[in-house]
């Protein structure tokens, strides 16, 4: 487990976050970010008891750089504070609970942080929820779960009806290119195929067949001309719970304007028999197709690729990639 590096000066960051010194009792990084790095940091005095630290760095980033990664795609993963700032106001202007964001510190253009003055990298310091996470919630008493899992439906209804024209990263709200995002899919989709048919034994026999059902699901898309709110990686796990029980929801900086139903084809994936308290009946089931099937392959490419650095979580990576590609086989019976 990597640890919080020393250039960060903790306590100069807490009492620009908190206003006042704060004793440090302990430091913790959390499991699960592949992106950033997230710092539980505990602490002794009159404020709170805890917060979070993201630290936004190359050495956080489990991911291993994609030369090949078109530089034009909304969908590809975006990290750093810019993206997390414009994530956050565009939440809370749509009603939507994130953490509080106490305190956040970006470098200048020389590589400085300016608030530490050293060269380090991009923070931001926000609450601690003491509610754990919805799918620990869903695993242990899903009966109690019910409830926030109902608000998590009417935030992501806020989200659905914060529509913008064009689809984009909520920082850069215009579309990249003229391509329908139906098309963006497509062609990610695709690139995605040739990659895990590289990687994975089953895919590679499947390839032509998988590239003509990609194709034949796209022929049924029609364009759309709005584009709600799409978290991009909504999980349970990417679901806090604050102290009253209610949904807050975590790693946003890939929030953009996209087709709902991108949103949908994942949340299904993820919630599994818990996704019919989100299901919205009036979604597009062509979409809804296509989309199914680009995730999979998405999520066969991608976790075989995080593995070609050190994420420590092999296992689990390698059994969301098993568990995909049956499942994008799945469709061509």
């Amino acid at each position: 487990m990597r640890e919080l590096t020393t250039t960060v000066n903790l306590p100069e960051l807490l009492r620009e976050a908190l206003g006042t010194r704060a004793e440090i009792v302990g430091v913790e990084r959390l499991r699960g970010g592949s992106k950033k790095g997230v710092y539980r940091v505990r602490l002794d005095g009159a404020g709170p008891a805890a917060v979070i630290v993201y630290r936004w760095a190359p050495e956080e980033n489990f991911w291993p750089d994609a030369d090949d990664e078109p530089p034009t795609d909304p969908l590809t993963p975006t990290t750093g504070l810019t993206p997390y700032l414009a994530a956050h106001h565009a939440l809370r202007e749509a009603g939507v609970r994130t953490p509080d964001l106490l305190y956040a510190t970006e470098l200048d253009a020389t590589g400085t942080n300016t608030a530490t003055g050293t060269r380090t990298a991009d923070l931001a310091v926000v609450e601690d929820l003491p509610g754990g996470t919805l799918e620990s919630l869903l695993l242990h008493d899903p009966t109690r779960a019910a409830t926030p899992l109902a608000e998590l439906a009417r935030a992501l209804d806020h989200m659905r009806h914060a529509q913008a024209p064009h689809y984009g990263s909520v920082g850069h709200p215009y579309p990249f290119s003229a391509a329908p995002a139906e098309q963006l899919v497509l062609d990610r989709a695709l690139r995605d195929l040739t990659e895990a048919a590289a990687r994975d034994a089953t895919i590679h026999p499947a390839h032509d067949r998988l590239a003509a059902r990609l194709h034949d699901l796209r022929s049924h898309v029609h364009p759309r001309t709005a584009y709600g709110l799409v978290h991009g990686e909504l999980g349970p796990d990417h679901v806090l719970l604050d102290a009253d029980g209610h949904p807050v929801l975590i790693d946003i900086e890939g929030l953009l304007h996209f087709d709902v139903e991108w949103e949908h084809t994942f949340l299904r994936l993820r919630f599994g028999e818990h996704y019919t308290h989100l299901a919205r009946p009036d979604l597009d089931p062509d979409r809804l197709a296509l989309y199914a099937l680009a995730q999979h392959l998405s999520l066969v490419a991608g976790p075989l690729r995080l593995l070609d650095g050190d994420f420590p979580d092999r296992e689990a990576m390698l059994g969301i990639a098993a568990h995909n590609a049956r499942a994008a086989l799945a469709t061509l019976e």
